[in-house]
């Protein structure tokens, strides 16, 4: 059997669910897993899909077989190969916590993604990179040469045939161009202070200011500055005992947490945009 996930979202009303069934019995297919969410707030239908087909066909077969049933539901409709590994670029500068834990994930299996290259405007995460015999651009940036810069990052996705930019604590803020060009395929992870304590040394702030509670959003890269759909979301609780390091340290654990969820979530086809939330189809 060869496996697909159908993601879809459309105009809630009757008949959906029945009208995929009976489509997917015309194909011979079997469905392994579905999850579907209904929002009364938006009038909007989402729905996730897992299931397998007696004879391997093109997803963009599958998606013009389906077209009359998208047609007729007013859908948002694709279709992805279950086993194709989505290929990732991610973006660095000097704080390697969350890099290190995606590359582990990768190699050891645990993510099913591959990794295209790493790119940093520092060289300092380089040797990281290479251990796990990856490609490494060291792309240096400045207010005169972001342009370039972010063409050369756009030159990498494709030439790799990157499907998602993950920015593992990427500390540039990317430009209204390369925004728009990675709309829906750029996942960014800081932590949940902001509006709070911007800037350098965070944790330090917060220490300061004697927070209990310290924490980590993943979300879309907009044009609106860390204000894009959020994908997910942790926190933990931190005491008067703990030194400015040790918010540090939890708060980088939080973070790699977090965005690895993300990522993972991404490339197996579990989130549909709601407007300017996700719908998120946690296993």
């Amino acid at each position: 059997m060869h496996d697909y996930i159908l993601t879809l979202s459309c105009p809630d009303r009757m008949g959906i669910v029945h009208a995929f069934s009976a489509w997917l019995l015309t194909q011979h297919g079997n469905i392994v897993q579905a999850q579907q969410f209904g929002d009364s707030d938006s009038g909007q239908f989402f729905l996730r899909v897992h299931f397998s087909l007696p004879v391997e066909k093109m997803t963009a077969e599958l998606q013009g077989d389906f077209f009359p049933v998208a047609e007729r539901f007013q859908m948002q409709a694709t279709f992805h190969s279950a086993i194709r590994k989505t290929r990732l670029l991610i973006l660095v500068s000097r704080q390697g916590h969350c890099l290190n834990d995606l590359l582990f994930r990768v190699q050891s299996g645990q993510m099913p993604a591959e990794v295209a290259a790493v790119v940093s405007n520092h060289p300092d995460l380089e040797p990281l990179a290479r251990a796990h015999d990856l490609p490494f651009h060291h792309l240096p940036v400045s207010a005169d040469t972001r342009a370039q810069q972010e063409q050369q990052i756009l030159n990498l996705v494709e030439r790799n045939q990157v499907d998602l930019v993950v920015l593992a604590r990427y500390m540039q803020i990317l430009s209204t161009d390369l925004c728009k060009a990675l709309e829906g395929r750029a996942i960014n992870i800081h932590h949940s202070f902001l509006p709070s304590f911007k800037g350098a040394r965070p944790y330090y702030q917060a220490h300061a200011r004697g927070v209990k509670l310290i924490g980590a959003t993943a979300h879309y890269v907009t044009q609106d500055l860390d204000e894009g759909p959020i994908i997910e979301q942790d926190v933990a609780r931190v005491d008067h005992a703990m030194s400015p390091q040790d918010l540090t340290r939890i708060g980088g654990d939080t973070e790699s947490m977090v965005l690895s969820r993300a990522v993972r979530w991404h490339v197996e086809h579990r989130i549909l945009m709601n407007g300017r939330r996700t719908v998120v189809f946690r296993q």
